[in-house]
């Protein structure tokens, strides 16, 4: 059984993040189990266009925050499409909602009406710097345009941790590239190149956290709302990766980014150089991750490889279970 602060009874100060996401249901998953994780305190969730236009990625984020009980919990509308491309969505993926699977009621609790860039800014800039992280498990478009508007933030983030790209994995979405990369790879090019502590969570690593039928069925065995509304999510997001790949379930991303700040034990990962490729048709959006330095360019992230799949499984489900 894993252990959390309450468990034991020690008192630790909480991590600030930002969540920024395009809901989505692996997307649902990872807002599930920030929220159920008392190591975070989680600022404000910032929706970008994505898996689904705007539009439905703000609904389906209050979607969840209402699913997990915590309809405190404040949702702000960013970007509406790519900084220099034009928007590229997954509902082939994700179904015509971005939630398609379970039936999940309207959201009552408000969407915040401060543009989510300008959230981000202002929360960087009042919080003291070096103590918030920002979540990212979509495309990079809401974090540029803060970069961009107000430079100063660069310097105050703890830490960006990303679900995003591929090297020896390839892409999802094309050959090269994974598709939150792809949906904005010049957002992704600025990131990486702000000299800001990154960790990069590519399909390398994600690829290897299947949502088998033994896993699916721990979160429909579960007596809450959120954990059979899980099995759905998964159960209806995986029928397109296992027809994809031949496997027992499909990869679980984004999750991963809350599990790396939890639990960073369960990852293997080297420090190295991440480029993006914004000019090539052929390559947009790839991540050309020097794994085996033979270039001298500076290492600007931490890259995630490998997976303890199972304690991963493990910390996401006893968490889930802890909701209302």
């Amino acid at each position: 059984m894993l252990k959390t602060q309450q468990d034991t009874g020690i008192t630790m100060a909480k991590l600030p993040i930002i969540i920024d996401t395009d809901p989505g249901q692996d997307d649902a998953l990872a807002i599930l189990l920030a929220l159920a994780s008392p190591e975070f305190e989680v600022l404000g969730i910032t929706a970008v266009a994505g898996n689904v236009p705007l539009a439905l990625t703000e609904k389906n984020a209050r979607k969840i925050c209402e699913l997990a009980g915590k309809p405190e919990t404040k949702v702000f509308a960013g970007a509406v499409r790519p900084m220099v491309r034009s928007l590229v969505t997954a509902e082939h993926v994700h179904g015509r909602t971005g939630l398609d699977g379970p039936v999940l009621p309207e959201p009552t609790m408000p969407l915040q009406s401060q543009y989510g860039v300008d959230f981000i800014i202002e929360t960087l800039m009042n919080r003291p710097a070096g103590t918030v992280t920002l979540c990212t498990l979509g495309p990079l478009t809401n974090l540029a345009l803060a970069i961009v508007k107000e430079p100063r933030i660069a310097s105050r983030i703890k830490r960006i941790v990303a679900m995003g790209g591929g090297f020896f994995e390839g892409g999802n979405i094309t050959p090269a590239a994974e598709f939150n990369i792809y949906v904005d790879p010049h957002a992704a090019r600025i990131c990486l190149s702000s000299d800001i502590p990154f960790t990069l969570i590519p399909l390398d690593c994600t690829h290897q956290a299947l949502t088998s039928a033994k896993r699916v069925a721990r979160f429909r065995a579960m007596k809450n709302k959120s954990g059979p509304a899980s099995a759905d999510l998964l159960e209806f997001f995986e029928r397109f990766d296992e027809q994809k790949y031949g496997t027992d379930g499909g990869p679980l991303h984004d999750p991963c980014v809350m599990a790396w700040l939890l639990r960073p034990e369960l990852f293997t990962s080297r420090e190295v150089n991440v480029a993006v490729e914004c000019e090539s048709d052929l390559t947009m959006g790839m991540t050309v991750v020097d794994w085996w330095r033979v270039t001298d360019r500076k290492p600007n992230a931490t890259v995630c490889r490998g997976i303890n799949a199972e304690g991963f499984f493990d910390l996401l489900s006893e968490r889930i279970e802890t909701l209302a």
